[in-house]
């Protein structure tokens, strides 16, 4: 058995971020959690062991520079994804080149 991958989705838009999380649940292995804000996505990351971070689009650049450098404050080895739309296709094909990518 694989182990569950948890991966984290940050997005401003509700039905969007509903439809990523339940794209990222449709996988056996993956385990999605989306939140909206910036201090959520902050309190949810260390109770949590993700390996990836999905960063939706509508984030401010100002938010999505404090939130990188505090995940990876948090742990160095975390995966940061921009994931802007594109089909179930794109995002399952960015978070698998991600997590080829990144492997030691």
């Amino acid at each position: 058995m694989m182990e569950t991958i948890n991966i984290l989705y940050i997005g401003r838009h509700l039905e969007i971020l509903a439809t990523v999380v339940r794209l990222i649940n449709a996988n056996e292995n993956w385990s999605g959690v989306g939140v909206m804000n910036d201090e959520e996505a902050k309190e949810i990351f260390i109770r949590k062991d993700f390996s990836l971070v999905l960063l939706g689009s509508g984030i401010q650049e100002k938010s999505e520079t404090n939130l990188c450098t505090f995940f990876n404050k948090q742990n160095p080895n975390i995966i940061i994804v921009q994931h802007y739309g594109g089909g179930s296709g794109l995002l399952k094909s960015e978070i698998l080149l991600a997590l080829e990518n990144n492997k030691n």
